[in-house]
């Protein structure tokens, strides 16, 4: 084989791997505007809702009715009512008696309109907390449609994982 058609094959591979490589790292750091613009506001509003003491809790419920769920907000949690009200009615009290509520998100996602969150809650900073799933559906820069799974942290697992 002459040197032309090596580096002819080395120039071809290179490019293919330089393409190959474009392609992986760009769909590493995929994600529309709308997508980022969408887990961006989920972070904030969570943040809002679960960790922020420092904020009166009026102000916070103010934040969530304003800011982010939608007036036609749909809850799918058995244990919450209906509607936007329902939840800022649910945690206008978890805020009075849990006041050092906190979260850490472990994990996010998002896909069109749907935002995933993996987080770790605390209703006291000595609690074990809970391993929470949530989803959100997002529409015009608010919270419109939500499903969740929580599980509580055990004292001891049947296994050496973590549940984060």
């Amino acid at each position: 084989m002459s040197i032309g058609k090596i580096s002819t094959k080395a120039l071809l591979l290179g490019i293919f791997t330089l393409t190959l490589v474009g392609e992986v790292n760009a769909k590493e750091s995929t994600g529309t505007a709308l997508e980022k613009s969408n887990l961006k506001k989920a972070l904030y509003c969570m943040d809002i809702l679960e960790n922020r003491p420092d904020l009166e809790p009026s102000l916070r419920i103010s934040i969530l009715r304003n800011e982010c769920y939608s007036e036609d907000f749909i809850e799918h949690a058995p244990n919450i009512e209906g509607g936007r009200e329902g939840l800022l009615s649910l945690f206008a009290s978890r805020y009075k008696k849990y006041p050092k509520l906190s979260m850490s998100i472990k994990r996010t996602a998002s896909d069109g309109d749907l935002v995933w969150l993996h987080l770790h809650v605390k209703h006291t900073p000595e609690s074990l907390g809970a391993a929470g799933i949530h989803i959100f559906r997002m529409k015009e820069g608010k919270i419109v449609e939500h499903w969740g799974v929580n599980q509580p942290v055990p004292e001891k697992s049947k296994n050496d994982n973590t549940m984060f």
